[in-house]
C-alpha cells in the first residue's frame, strides 16, 4: 500500500513531454483569437523550476526535483529552510522522474533506465555519505547456455527492476521485483539499501506478480487467466516459515477469480496494518469500482465508498495503520469523500488555503506534516507543506515561476453523447480571448486539434496540461475526449471498448469532432489529430479510415500493425498476454490475424491524403521503432508525403526537455502550415537535442535550415 506498490505499474500498456517570439509565418486572420503574447515553448516544456515535493518519514527534511546543468536531480533541505536545499544526486543523462524516501529518512530511492529502454534500475542516494549505489547492478539476462540473451540490435537483454514493496518495519531492506532470470518473470527479492546484499524471497512461477504486507510475506500471487480474467492464488505453504527463505511458497491454491470483465476494475491495493484486512479495488455486482475491505479471517467483504459514475481514482492512507482515511472519485474532477473523521477538518482546510484540486503528496510517519499541491488549470502546480498541528499550509514553491502572469487558458469539462449513447467525459480548452461571451464556446468556428490520450487503458482529467496550453496559445480549440475503453467510468464504458480499435473506439473521436463542429467550435476544414501510444495509433487510424475528416496528424509512438505490436511485446508482457488478445485481438490465430490487419493503419496506406508527421523512440520496448519504419516506408513507395523525426535516446516518449522541445517545435511548424494558427520559428530550440529526420524534412516550415544550422 502507499506511493510504493504504484511504482509496480509502471509496466502497463501504453500505460506516458527562449528565444525570439514572432508571429510572421502565421496567418492570424484565420482564427478569432485576440492578439495575446506567445507562450515559449521551453517554458511549456523545458524542465520544472520544482516538482515532487516530499517529507522525509521523520519530518526532518523536505525534497523536491529540480535542474542540475539542465538535468532533473533530487534536492534535499532542512524542513525549516527550503530556501537551503542542496542536490543529492548527480544524474547527468536523462533526469531523475521517479523518487522517494526510505523509511530510514537518511536514504532516497529513485529509478533509471538507459535511453528510454524502460529496463529500470534502482539506485539509493546515502544523504550523510553522499554516495550513490545500484541496488540492481544486473547488466544482462543469461540464456539456457549461461551466456547473455541478444538482443537483434546485438546488445545483451538487461532486466527490469520494480519496487515492489517499502515497509517501515523493516527501513533498511525493500522488496524488489527482478527479471534477471527469466525475462518474462520477475522474482521477488529482499534488498538491503545500506550493504546492497539481495536475498531471494520468491521465485515467480509464472505469475504476473505478488500481493506483500509490510513484514514483507508473500500473502497472494495474481495471474491473467486464459480468458483475460484473473486469478487471486494464496500460499499453501511456505519453507520455513520465514519471509526471506530462499525457496519461498512451493505451493498455490486459488483464492478468488476476478471475471474478464472485472479484470480492470478490481484488483488488490493492500493490507492494513494488522495484515488481516485487504483492501480492494471491486466492480463485481456493480458497474463501477468501489474500495472495498476483505477480513482474511472471516471472509467478510465489506463497502466502505462507491460512486455510480465513476471508478476509485485515488485514496489517503494513514501511514503506519494503513487505514484508508478518505477516497478520491474523479468524473469531471476529483472529489473527495472522508471514511475517517479525524481528517476532515484537514481536507476542509486545505481546500479553503489553496486553489484548485488538493493532491497530498506524502506524509510524516507521527503524520504531524503533509506535503500537498494544489493543482489548477490555467497556472503552475503549487506546492505546500502543512502542519496538521497549527492547521496551517505553507506555500514552499510552484512547478513553474514563468508562467505566473502568462495568458493561460481555462480547461472546460464537458460531456458529449456518442451515437449509441455513451457518455464521453471530455475536456475543451480554447485560446484567450476567443470566447468574449463567457459561453464557453468560441465567438466564431476555431481551427481545433483532437489531442487523443495513450492507453488506451487510461483517462484524460482536469487540471493543467502544457501541450493543451500551447496548442491553445497557438489559437487552437482543444479537445480531449475519453473514449470508450477509457478506465475511470465503469466497467461497461471500459469493455465497451473490447475488440473496437479502429472501431467503435475511432467512432467516438469522430462523433466528438462533429459535435465540436455542430457547437461551433470547430472549424470542420481545419481539425487535426494528435496522440502518443494509442493515441498516435488513433491518428494513423484518422488518416487512414477516416481520409476526409483530419486536415492533419501527428503520431507520436503510435503503432501502425496490431499483429507486429503484439508479437514485439517486452517478454515480461507475456504473462498478461490474454488481456491483449482478449481484448486488441488475438494475433496467434490466422482469423486473430486477419481481424488485427483489418484494424491496422498499415493495411490502409494507400489511403493516406492528408500531411503526417510521426515521432518515434530508437529504444522503445513497448511500441518498437520498427512500427514507425514500415509505415513510413509503405508509404515511400506509394509516394505519399511523411515527416518522420527519430530519437536514438528516447523510448515510449521523449523525457529529455530538449528533445520535446525539439519535437514541439516541430510538430509547431507543421500543424501552423496546414492549420494557420501561430507559430514561434523553431529558433534554438534543437540544441542538445538528438534529433534526426530520416525523411521529410522539406515539408516542415523551416525544419530543414534548423537541421543544418545546429
Amino acid at each position: 500500500m502507499g506511493p510504493y506498490t504504484a511504482l509496480a505499474l509502471v509496466s502497463l500498456f501504453f500505460t506516458a513531454l527562449a528565444g525570439m517570439v514572432s508571429t510572421a509565418s502565421a496567418d492570424q486572420s484565420s482564427t478569432s483569437v485576440a492578439p495575446t503574447p506567445l507562450i515559449p515553448r521551453d517554458v511549456l516544456f523545458g524542465n520544472p523550476d520544482r516538482a515532487a515535493l516530499r517529507v522525509s518519514p521523520d519530518g526532518r527534511h523536505l525534497s523536491f526535483l529540480a535542474p542540475v546543468n539542465g538535468v532533473l536531480n533530487v534536492w534535499v533541505a532542512p524542513v525549516e529552510n527550503i530556501g537551503a536545499a542542496k542536490p543529492v544526486t548527480k544524474d547527468t543523462g536523462r533526469g531523475i522522474h521517479i523518487y522517494f524516501w526510505a523509511y530510514t529518512s537518511r536514504n532516497l530511492l529513485y529509478l533509471q533506465d538507459q535511453g528510454g529502454d524502460e529496463n529500470w534500475k534502482v539506485f539509493v542516494v546515502d544523504l550523510v555519505s553522499g554516495q550513490a549505489k545500484d541496488l540492481t547492478p544486473v547488466e544482462s539476462i543469461p540464456g539456457p547456455d549461461g551466456k547473455p540473451m541478444i538482443l537483434p540490435s546485438g546488445k545483451p537483454m538487461r532486466p527490469k527492476a520494480r519496487i515492489e514493496q517499502v515497509s517501515p518495519r523493516s527501513p533498511d531492506t525493500i522488496l524488489v521485483g527482478l527479471n534477471a532470470r527469466d525475462p518474462r518473470y520477475h522474482d521477488l527479492y529482499r534488498v538491503n539499501i545500506q550493504t546492497g546484499e539481495r536475498t531471494l524471497v520468491q521465485q515467480n512461477p509464472g505469475f504476473e506478480g505478488f500481493v506483500t504486507d509490510d513484514d514483507y510475506r508473500v500473502r497472494f500471487a495474481v495471474r491473467t487467466t486464459s480468458d483475460g480474467g484473473t486469478e487471486i492464488l494464496r500460499p499453501v505453504n511456505a519453507s520455513g516459515g520465514s519471509p526471506s527463505a530462499a525457496s519461498g511458497v512451493s505451493g498455490w491454491e486459488p483464492y478468488q477469480t476476478i471475471a474478464m470483465e472485472d479484470a480492470l476494475t478490481t484488483h488488490p491495493m493492500g493490507f492494513d496494518q494488522s495484515g488481516e484486512l485487504l483492501y480492494m479495488t471491486d466492480s463485481r455486482g456493480r458497474d463501477t469500482s468501489a474500495l472495498t475491505s476483505l477480513d482474511l479471517r472471516t471472509g467478510k467483504t465489506s463497502l466502505l465508498a462507491e460512486d455510480p459514475r465513476t471508478d476509485v481514482a485515488e485514496v489517503l492512507e494513514h501511514p503506519t495503520s494503513h487505514t484508508i482515511q478518505a477516497v478520491a472519485f474523479n468524473y469531471t474532477r476529483p472529489e473527495w469523500k472522508v471514511l475517517d473523521p479525524s481528517i476532515q477538518g484537514d481536507l476542509a482546510y486545505l481546500k479553503t488555503a489553496m486553489p484548485g484540486d488538493i493532491l497530498v503528496t506524502s506524509r510524516t510517519l507521527d503524520d504531524r506534516l503533509w506535503t500537498v499541491a494544489g493543482i489548477v488549470d490555467d497556472g503552475p502546480a503549487r506546492f505546500y507543506l502543512y502542519d496538521r498541528t497549527a492547521k496551517k499550509a505553507t506555500l514552499l514553491f510552484t512547478s513553474r515561476q514563468a508562467l505566473e502572469g502568462l495568458p493561460l487558458a481555462k480547461m472546460h469539462p464537458e460531456v458529449i453523447t456518442s451515437r449509441d449513447g455513451l457518455a464521453l467525459v471530455s475536456y475543451l480548452t480554447l485560446p484567450v480571448g476567443s470566447d468574449t461571451k463567457r459561453t464557453g464556446r468560441p465567438d466564431r468556428p476555431l481551427p481545433m486539434v483532437l489531442v487523443v490520450h495513450g492507453g488506451p487503458w487510461a483517462r484524460d482529467s482536469w487540471g493543467f496540461n502544457g501541450e493543451d496550453q500551447w496548442l491553445a496559445n497557438r489559437g487552437y480549440a482543444v479537445l480531449s475526449v475519453n473514449y470508450r475503453g477509457s478506465t475511470g467510468f465503469g466497467k461497461r464504458f471500459l469493455n465497451a471498448g473490447n475488440r473496437e480499435w479502429a472501431g467503435k473506439m475511432h467512432d467516438d473521436l469522430i462523433d466528438a469532432v462533429n459535435w465540436a463542429i455542430r457547437e461551433g467550435i470547430a472549424d470542420h476544414g481545419k481539425v487535426a489529430i494528435l496522440g502518443g501510444s494509442y493515441g498516435g495509433y488513433a491518428a494513423l487510424v484518422g488518416l487512414t479510415l477516416t481520409p476526409d475528416v483530419f486536415a492533419c496528424a501527428v503520431d507520436i509512438v503510435g503503432p501502425s500493425n496490431l499483429v507486429t505490436l503484439l508479437n514485439t511485446i517486452p517478454p515480461y508482457w507475456e504473462p498478461g498476454i490474454a488481456m491483449f488478445t482478449t481484448r486488441v485481438g488475438d494475433h496467434r490465430t490466422e482469423e486473430g490475424q486477419r481481424f488485427l490487419e483489418s484494424r491496422s493503419p498499415l493495411t490502409f496506406v494507400n489511403r493516406i491524403r492528408r500531411p503526417l508527421l510521426i515521432g518515434q523512440g530508437a529504444n522503445d520496448p513497448r511500441v518498437k521503432q520498427s512500427e514507425a519504419d514500415q509505415i513510413v516506408t509503405a508509404m515511400q513507395r506509394q509516394g505519399i508525403p511523411v515527416t518522420y523525426v527519430l530519437y536514438p535516446d528516447e523510448g515510449h516518449g521523449f523525457a529529455r526537455p530538449e528533445n520535446r522541445q525539439s519535437f514541439n517545435a516541430v510538430a509547431e511548424a507543421f500543424l501552423g502550415r496546414h492549420l494557420g494558427g501561430r507559430v514561434e520559428p523553431i529558433g534554438r530550440d534543437f540544441e542538445g537535442s538528438s534529433i534526426t529526420v530520416p525523411t521529410g524534412a522539406e515539408d516542415v516550415p523551416g525544419l530543414r535550415a534548423a537541421l543544418v544550422a545546429r
